[in-house]
């Protein structure tokens, strides 16, 4: 069995290898996947965003089921493209991926249907955008509306904070088109959880839960980026707590996208924050997170494939998805200067068992692997225990140089102090 995997991140990778577990896969198509990639799928140079590129090249090579993973195909048509062409494919059509394309959407949605959620307002007018944040709380939470990379979302703690935050969004643009609608809302506080979920729209399955860490340095400083590292599952996450997502969040959103006729197939991510008032929605994603799937995945025992397949032909209720009973650690290794400017094309030393790396902003010059993106690569340890989950992922770290390397070390503290580890 042939299949194609769209995107070229760490996430992709992770995937990837989970779908090689299934003894009927032949051959996977990474589109165009990257350099660090090239042991465990055929990278191919066709764009993530090149639809009729990627559909072409599937069935040219005869690909049975296609994975589209990543934001931009996804809210652009990719799954629906493939489906169109007769190639089965995991990820929501182009109309529930906008629960993710635009958070004004995804704001008015829970609005309707009373799912919890951050009190906000929309703005499409700078000006009326400055006007509310002289009068609003602060500290304020301002996000592009459209994608952006995960990196749309500013935080303001005063007023000239907020009023930078609109010139930057919607004047300088420096998030682009995303910024053209304003989405400002309430800051909450209280721990975050990921929860990627499964869900082919009558069924929905939730994966199990994780902890981001969001800023570039130690002790959550630092500017907000894609993600630095994570662990699985959440200690925050309780039983009672997940019973009442599921109720209050989970299903009520899966209902409301089938209520919009933007019935929601693929993974569903929900980004929560446990307030004092109970959890709470801080955003959805149309597709698996990153680096959240670099944890989520290890400790899958169900084949992959056959989840997928089940969700692709609506079927999930006929699948029992098991996990391991273990936690995962996973540690991002950045280019100095991520997020903003950094330099490329530096040589990466990695150990001969590179079965727990995963490539993200990785190329191949000659057979060496390089530097080749912000976040280049990230190194995921499973163990009994999270603490040792921790120290097996910074053990093999140390085992990884590339010039200007940085990374977080404290990767899991948080969670560790919030657990019975401690």
């Amino acid at each position: 069995m042939k299949i194609a995997v769209i995107g070229s991140g760490g996430r992709e990778h992770a995937i990837i290898k989970k779908l090689r577990e299934n003894p009927s896969v032949t051959t996977i198509y990474a589109l165009p996947g990257n350099g660090g990639m090239k042991e465990d799928a055929e990278c191919v140079p066709v764009s993530a965003t090149d639809i009729e590129g990627a559909v072409s090249l599937c069935k040219e090579n005869g690909v049975s089921y296609a994975v589209v993973a990543p934001d931009d195909p996804l809210v652009m048509g990719m799954a629906d493209a493939m489906e169109e062409a007769g190639i089965p494919a995991f990820g929501p059509s182009a109309a529930a991926a906008q629960i993710e394309g635009s958070k004004a959407f995804a704001k008015n949605l829970m609005k309707k249907y009373h799912i919890p959620t951050a009190d906000y307002e929309i703005f499409t007018d700078p000006a009326e955008a400055y006007a509310y944040v002289e009068t609003c709380r602060i500290p304020v939470v301002l996000k592009a509306s459209g994608l952006a990379l995960g990196k749309g979302v500013l935080i303001a703690n005063t007023r000239e904070e907020a009023r930078e935050a609109v010139h930057t969004i919607m004047e300088e643009r420096k998030f682009g088109k995303s910024g053209d609608e304003l989405v400002i809302e309430e800051f909450l506080t209280g721990p975050e959880v990921s929860v990627l979920s499964f869900t082919d729209g009558k069924t929905l399955v939730p994966m199990i839960s994780s902890m981001d860490h969001k800023r570039a340095l130690d002790g959550d400083q630092g500017l907000n980026t894609g993600g630095m590292g994570t662990i699985a599952p959440n200690p925050y996450y309780t039983k009672e707590i997940a019973d009442r997502c599921m109720e209050e969040i989970f299903l009520p959103t899966m209902e409301a996208m089938n209520s919009e006729g933007r019935t929601f197939k693929g993974c569903l991510y929900f980004g929560l924050m446990l307030t004092e008032d109970g959890p709470k929605v801080i955003e959805y994603n149309c597709r698996f997170g990153d680096p959240e799937t670099q944890v989520v995945l290890p400790l899958l025992k169900t084949d992959l494939l056959t989840i997928m397949q089940a969700v692709t032909e609506e079927r999930l209720s006929e699948i029992s998805i098991q996990w391991k009973e273990e936690c995962a650690a996973c540690v991002i290794l950045a280019s100095g200067g991520y997020p903003e400017s950094y330099q490329k094309g530096y040589p990466i030393t990695l150990p001969a068992d590179r079965s727990s790396i995963y490539m993200a902003g990785v190329a191949d010059k000659d057979g060496t692997p390089v530097t080749a993106g912000g976040r280049v690569l990230g190194v995921t340890e499973t163990a009994p225990t999270l603490r040792e989950a921790i120290e097996k992922a910074y053990r093999k770290v140390s085992e990884i140089s590339f010039q200007d390397m940085h990374y977080r070390h404290d990767i899991g503290a948080r969670a560790l102090q919030a657990s019975r580890e401690n």
